[in-house]
């Protein structure tokens, strides 16, 4: 166990102990009154006792509060009438209804935590969620009060002209002394990390929305005025969300207003406050000059998650923080979806999984891992991971393939309609689903309870006598922290059958009478499943797990042979793909071993033909073969080893690359030149696919150091008229020793430096830079201007992409890197403590490196544990990470 002098085990919170809070809070009437120097608010609020609660200290939340006084129904309270600490106020005495009034002091400008009320350029605005709320007055801040909300807000005119909070607009007016007022009304009932607030200079964009009741909805997005030119995209976004929800879900939007403002400090991507959402401004500001087409997805993509939210999330909420995952994993599903429909649905999945695979499956092999529905947690920031959000969107996934499309819509028609206003659970949601299709789905629950990804061990045995194929498949799932023991998951795997020419066989089992065609999903619920088809005529080629229809590591022993005739003819586009990065695994992992041997590398001639065919094939969706040209990640290969050896993973995909590069140079070259731009930036399925698939035939002609070729990549950097050309050439220069490098670094940094997003891009680019002195570069980087340690997007672009995605040159053996880290954590924890955690992270898997990189990463870990003060959200990591 770990012993250090300052680290003590913080308060964990556990489900099991949830109870119905004693008082609900009905109304809240809050008014602001801001300045740069402070500001004071006073709440209101509307107080009862639950209907058989007994006799109880009122307890409210607080953090970082002055306070100034306290009334009770219009009495003011004294010292001997209530306790204060820095965590809460408590009241010792009160009637079962009363009015609780309370006026506080904040400092919004010291806010460096961004959470609660805090300054982002010059402009007051708030984040809540988690538990932001007690930061700006005492509440019971907890999920499960939802109450109505009243705010005004007072500012100076000059300095504030606009004035935004949740709801509608009653009133507003002038003051005195240059000030003047904006009071809003929330109709609708919410939880505290929905509130929000938003004060400062800012210009809009407006547009208007007609419902599918032929209401009208006035839209409007509100940016600094420099940014005025960057939310077309933006706006037609939201547009389209909020069609497509109604289309799909049947969900119409509530209120007469829908308000988006960007914010450049911001912990998280974005917030779903009711009716004001505030979003990152890198999810929002876009234009062809600065925003990539992946820039322009995701801002789609945010867009439609916090609007989707406006139902799973804001009109049915969570009961507890670990119900977390039945507003998020249900909405990221949503918004899957959605961008699925936007462009190719294989090509969204691809995107999902790759993603999934190489971020969760990480998380569920190490020391945080934990259920989607967490059983325990000290600090709630820590539990907004990939596990809650996207492997809580795969479940939900999962019980959509189980129900089909209607039964889907009919259980979540009756969610929304049966809990509407309420905070509840996800089992609520679960038996919704059940209810409305007279399903059972008692088994499928421990998806919600149990920790790690399921292992599926699949073998086929084909009898020409019989014409019979019989599959059987095996599931496991490794132990987790405080699980042991893991009980057989209910797991829709979806396959189909091919013949010699590539063609999905008809499949029959056993006692049915009609074969089905095309794909089935069989429901896998024992450790050992046997599935016998019938009337196979010849001896086929599975393909299984199609569209990764459960979040499962899949073991299937397939020669490459096979591999690459699924590559080629699998009906199904998504294992199509599969099958093609699944060989690239197999071929990687060989040559790493070489590597660790001392072998010579050898090239495998028929991956190389496989994508050879892939490249000068006929397939129409150029982002489809993008994704089958692109190799396995570093960080995805790290997952097949017990031990992970960043320099033979680097060494062996840099090898695979370049042999790929000389091999196909001719057909890269020929397929470059061939997607050449003529038209004008467009962001459509076509052109996106077109760009990535140029600038990936551009990324393996790098690999041939070619001086011409780099002054061909210059030329592109120099020529484009789009941010995502740009960034490809720069990106791949940021590699090179050439004179084009250094050139191609001061032309952009000259022409961009005044916009802050764009300069995000110019500091990952260099901090994931494979050259040896890359480090150096990131630490001459952090005393640039364009470098501020207080804005969480600085922080991630430089500090996070070398530590996260720069693994050969992070992990190198000296241990600078880890040392530098390090550092960067102390220096953050007392500034935002949820960055700080989130780099800390980084070190978890520690103990799956050799010998040597693992002391050097736990004298980190204990260096960082044995500070005199640190915070909890940080504290949580590190014991879990060191125990």
């Amino acid at each position: 166990m770990l012993e250090t002098k300052n680290l003590n085990s913080p308060k964990i919170v556990y489900l099991k102990d949830y109870k119905i809070p004693d008082y609900q809070i009905t109304t809240i009437d809050l008014h602001f009154h801001l300045k740069a120097e402070h500001t004071t608010i006073r709440s209101q609020l509307a107080i009862s006792r639950y209907l058989g609660a007994k006799p109880s200290p009122l307890v409210l939340d607080s953090e970082e509060l002055e306070l100034l006084s306290i009334k009770l129904n219009g009495q003011i309270l004294t010292e001997k009438d209530y306790q204060q600490d820095t965590k809460s106020l408590t009241l010792h005495s009160v009637p079962d209804q009363f009015t609780l009034v309370i006026e506080t002091r904040i400092y919004p400008q010291h806010n460096t935590a961004l959470s609660g009320l805090y300054i982002s350029s010059n402009n007051f605005c708030t984040q809540c969620e988690a538990e932001g709320f007690r930061r700006i007055t005492y509440f019971l801040d907890r999920p499960d009060i939802m109450a109505r909300y009243t705010t005004t807000i007072v500012a100076n005119k000059a300095s504030y002209p606009v004035l935004l909070s949740n709801g509608n607009l009653i009133a507003h007016g002038d003051h005195a002394h240059g000030d003047h007022f904006a009071k809003w009304e929330d109709p609708f009932p919410k939880p505290s990390y929905l509130f929000a607030l938003v004060a400062g200079t800012l210009s809009k964009i407006e547009d208007e929305f007609i419902t599918s009741s032929g209401r009208k909805v006035t839209l409007s997005i509100y940016v600094q005025p420099h940014n005025i030119d960057k939310c077309e995209h933006a706006m037609a976004s939201l547009k389209r969300a909020m069609a497509w929800d109604e289309q799909v879900y049947g969900r119409e939007y509530d209120l007469d207003n829908y308000m988006i403002v960007a914010v450049d400090d911001f912990n998280m991507g974005a917030m779903e406050n009711k009716g004001l959402n505030i979003f990152n401004s890198k999810y929002i500001l876009a234009k062809p000059e600065t925003a990539t087409d992946t820039d322009y997805q995701y801002i789609e993509g945010v867009i439609g998650h916090e609007y989707f939210h406006n139902w799973s999330g804001n009109r049915v909420t969570c009961r507890d923080w670990f119900q977390l995952s039945l507003k998020e994993g249900f909405t990221v599903f949503r918004d899957q979806q959605f961008s699925a429909s936007r462009g190719s649905p294989t090509v969204k999945r691809i995107q999902d999984v790759n993603h999934l695979r190489t971020y969760q499956f990480k998380e569920d092999s190490g020391p945080m891992a934990h259920p989607i529905r967490p059983e325990s947690y000290a600090e709630i920031n820590n539990f907004y991971t990939t596990t809650v959000y996207e492997k809580g969107a795969e479940v939900v996934r999962m019980l959509y393939q189980l129900l089909g499309p209607k039964g889907f819509r009919k259980g979540t028609d009756l969610y929304f309609n049966r809990h509407d206003g309420q905070a509840v659970t996800t089992d609520e949601f679960v038996r919704s689903l059940e209810d409305a299709n007279n399903a059972d789905f008692s088994q499928f629950r421990l998806w919600y309870r149990q920790a790690g990804t399921p292992e599926l061990h699949a073998s086929g045995v084909y009898d020409p006598k019989k014409n019979t194929y019989t599959l059987t498949v095996k599931q496991t799932c490794q132990a987790t922290p405080s699980q042991s023991h893991k009980d057989p998951f209910h797991i829709p795997l979806a396959l189909g059958l091919l013949d010699s020419k590539g063609n999905d066989l008809p499949l029959r089992l056993a006692g049915e009478s009609t074969p089905i065609a095309g794909t089935r999903v069989m429901e896998l619920r024992q450790a050992e499943e046997v599935f016998i088809f019938k009337d196979i005529p010849h001896k086929p080629i599975p393909s299984l797990l199609r569209n990764f229809s459960a979040p499962v590591k899949l073991h299937l022993n397939l020669s490459d042979e096979e591999r690459c005739f699924l590559l080629a003819h699998d009906s199904n586009n998504f294992n199509r793909w599969e099958a093609g990065h699944q060989l690239a695994v197999k071929i990687l992992l060989n040559l790493i071993r070489d590597y660790q041997q001392g072998k010579p590398f050898q090239l495998n001639l028929t991956f190389i033909a496989a994508i050879g065919k892939i490249l000068t094939g006929n397939e129409p969706d150029k982002a489809f073969v993008t994704h089958a040209l692109t190799l396995p990640s570093e960080h995805y290969l790290s997952e097949f080893m017990a031990i992970i050896d960043p320099e033979a993973i680097y060494q062996a995909h840099r090898f695979l690359r370049q042999n790929l590069a000389e091999n196909l140079k001719d057909s890269f070259s020929a397929m470059y030149e061939s997607l050449r731009q003529t038209d004008p930036y467009r962001f459509t399925p076509k052109d996106i696919g077109r760009r990535a698939l140029r600038n990936t035939c551009l990324g393996y002609l790098m690999e041939l150091n070619d001086p011409d070729i780099y002054h061909q990549c210059f030329q592109q950097f120099i020529q484009a008229d789009n941010m995502t050309d740009t960034i490809a050439a720069l990106s791949t220069l940021v590699h090179t020793e050439s004179p084009e490098r250094d050139n191609a670094l001061h032309i952009f940094y000259e022409k961009w430096h005044q916009d802050p997003l764009v300069m995000d891009k110019w500091l990952s680019i260099q901090a994931i830079s494979r050259r040896p002195d890359t480090l150096k570069i990131v630490k001459q980087l952090t005393q640039r201007s364009v470098f501020k340690l207080t804005n969480p997007n600085k922080v991630r672009a430089l500090i996070g992409a070398f530590c996260q995605h720069n693994p050969v040159n992070f992990h190198a053996t000296n241990g600078e890197g880890y040392s530098f880290l390090g550092d960067y954590i102390l220096k953050l924890d007392p500034l935002n403590p949820q960055i700080a955690a989130r780099l800390v992270s980084v070190f978890n898997l520690w103990r799956r490196y050799d010998n040597k990189r693992q002391i050097l990463m736990k004298e980190q870990l204990e260096r960082i544990a044995n500070v005199s003060k640190i915070s909890k959200d940080v504290q949580e990591i590190v014991i879990k990470s060191l125990n």
